[in-house]
């Protein structure tokens, strides 16, 4: 074991940031930022691979640690902005979480990458890896059918005129159940991972990634074509800035912007312009809208200088009908987990399977649990392992830690200095909608990527077509069960269980992680009918063949004229 020397490390610090060879290394910096030219021929040049601890030069490790926070911006304050749309609370309270998003994300990546040692235990708390944690999406879907949910039973208030009012309870009621619900991933973190994946495989948590990506589309699009918050259909609202019908030309060719220029970024950009390639759809769009006059001022202005988490706290509870569509979310974000920090393990050339890659999912699942309960003490909905980094490591061939602790203290940057918060609010609903729809697609992609694991037997496809019966079905109609129960008496307990139930059944994802549990569970396990197929087929035509003669024709057979025989 190596003996920490204080001389050794000042040495070690003072030759990194007093030579070149320390500060700029010998990397080739200009392949970072090359786009490729239309129409012209580039040169293929290999760059060094950095593992998880290969000494790496400062500047190199500073700016693959922006480029790994850039690449995660966008999917990191995307949640709170509509979170806090939903909750109709005020601009300082929305800044306020867009910042404490940031910043708790660069805390709870700092664990991620650690990897602490539970002591006198085998277990761990983190990969190790450069695994990065951002505000999960899935918990979107929970707060846009939760909140309408608190209004209409009185849990929100509303004024006389029927204004839906700011409802900081709410959102402390999403925080306390998130925070208890996050037990149960800890808990499961602790089980065998042979066992889990037997009990959520990809035929199981690929409908639910799915259905929470199509969920959310239908949000991002109502913000592309003016915002879905818009006063008498007049957008952003009446007398701001640039207002104009929902859905109006304008606002449609903004968000378009955005996205042409995310596939501009894609086909032609540099390294960390494909890897950033939301961020500067998003640049552009602000852009385009700030020069003509899209933009407001108010969010900047009224942000403070700078803030930290706990500057503003919301009353902690629990709200009952939440629980279930919580729990099946920490399953999702648990299987989502693991699944990352397998790619993460290949694309920093590190096993993908034995006693090691065991040990890292295992502290993996454990942080990611961890985070989400640590998140909502810090007043952030929960947070999971992001898989947009994974691409940064593979175009960069930098797996190295340093460059994920840059990224933490970037993200912490952002997050402390709330005026970048404000400026975030301010982006017009058009601009963030083009984005966010990209977002929410890759979301959905992700789930059809897990599916598409699946041998597809006749049990699978079973399981998936009774799992999106009502999957798909309350996702596109959103209301169907809500007239199932008609009480409406003074016991709160009574209609806390009725509102639980319609949420669940309201909830496309949980009601399909659900029965999908159940049947992968009931029905027995097939082999593919492909293979069993093949494997029959080719015991026939041995056997055929083995005697030596076509039954049909009385002259000796060919192995090729049997075979053909028998398959057919």
């Amino acid at each position: 074991m190596a003996i920490f020397s204080p001389a050794a490390t000042l040495k070690k610090i003072v030759h990194k940031v007093s030579t070149k060879d320390g500060l700029l290394g010998d990397y080739d910096y200009a392949m970072l930022f090359t786009p490729r030219i239309p129409f012209t021929k580039q040169s293929l040049k290999v760059q060094p691979f950095f593992g998880l601890d290969s000494d790496m030069p400062v500047v190199l490790g500073l700016i693959l640690g922006l480029q790994h926070a850039l690449s995660m911006l966008a999917g990191v304050v995307t949640p709170p902005i509509i979170i806090s749309s939903a909750a109709n609370l005020p601009a300082s309270q929305s800044s306020y979480l867009v910042s404490a998003s940031l910043i708790v994300s660069g805390i709870l990546s700092a664990i991620q990458i650690t990897r602490f040692h539970i002591y006198g235990t085998k277990y761990y708390l983190g990969t190790g890896l450069l695994s990065v944690v951002g505000t999960s999406f899935a918990t979107i879907t929970i707060v846009n059918s939760a909140f309408p949910m608190m209004y209409a039973n009185g849990f929100c208030p509303v004024d006389a005129d029927g204004t839906k009012l700011a409802c900081p309870d709410g959102y402390g009621a999403i925080l306390g159940t998130g925070a208890v619900c996050a037990l149960l991933e800890i808990a499961l973190s602790f089980m065998p991972a042979k066992v889990l994946q037997k009990l959520f495989p990809p035929i199981v948590t690929g409908p639910v990634v799915l259905l929470i990506g199509v969920h959310l589309i239908e949000t991002g699009l109502k913000d592309w074509i003016g915002g879905s918050g818009c006063v008498d259909a007049i957008c952003p609202s009446v007398g701001g800035p640039n207002a104009a019908p929902y859905g109006s030309a304008q606002f449609i060719g903004l968000g378009f912007l955005v996205f042409v220029t995310i596939l501009i970024c894609e086909k032609w950009g540099s390294p960390i312009m494909k890897s950033c390639a939301v961020i500067c759809g998003l640049f552009v769009g602000c852009v385009v809208a700030a020069a003509c006059g899209y933009f407001s001022h108010r969010n900047i202005d009224s942000a403070p200088a700078a803030t930290f988490i706990w500057v503003h706290t919301f009353k902690l509870s629990i709200y009952g009908p939440a629980v279930l569509p919580m729990l099946a979310t920490y399953v999702v974000l648990m299987m989502e987990a693991i699944g990352d920090i397998t790619a993460t393990c290949d694309v920093s050339r590190l096993e993908v399977e034995g006693e090691v890659y065991d040990s890292r999912v295992q502290g993996g699942v454990l942080a990611d649990g961890f985070n989400g309960l640590l998140a909502c003490l810090c007043t952030i909905t929960p947070m999971s392992t992001f898989a947009q980094n994974n691409g940064v490591i593979s175009i960069t061939k930098c797996a190295n830690r340093t460059a994920g602790y840059w990224c933490c203290t970037f993200l912490l940057i952002m997050g402390v200095f709330s005026k970048f918060a404000g400026a975030l609010l301010s982006i017009p609903k058009p601009v963030l909608g083009g984005m966010t729809t990209f977002l929410f697609s890759s979301v959905a992609v992700a789930g059809l990527a897990i599916i598409s694991r699946c041998p597809f037997t006749r049990r699978d496809r079973f399981i998936l077509t009774s799992a999106m019966v009502f999957g798909m079905g309350s996702t596109m109609v959103s209301d169907w069960f809500s007239n199932v129960f008609t009480y409406d008496g003074d016991n709160r307990s009574l209609q806390g269980f009725f509102d639980a139930i319609v949420l669940v059944m309201e909830s496309g994802y949980a009601i399909a992680g659900i029965i999908g549990v159940i049947l992968n569970l009931m029905l027995p396990q097939e082999e593919p009918e492909e293979s069993v197929k093949y494997l029959d087929a080719e015991e026939d035509v041995n056997e055929v063949y083995e005697m030596g003669s076509s039954a049909s024709t009385g002259k000796a057979a060919t192995q090729e004229d049997v075979k053909t025989t028998v398959i057919s």
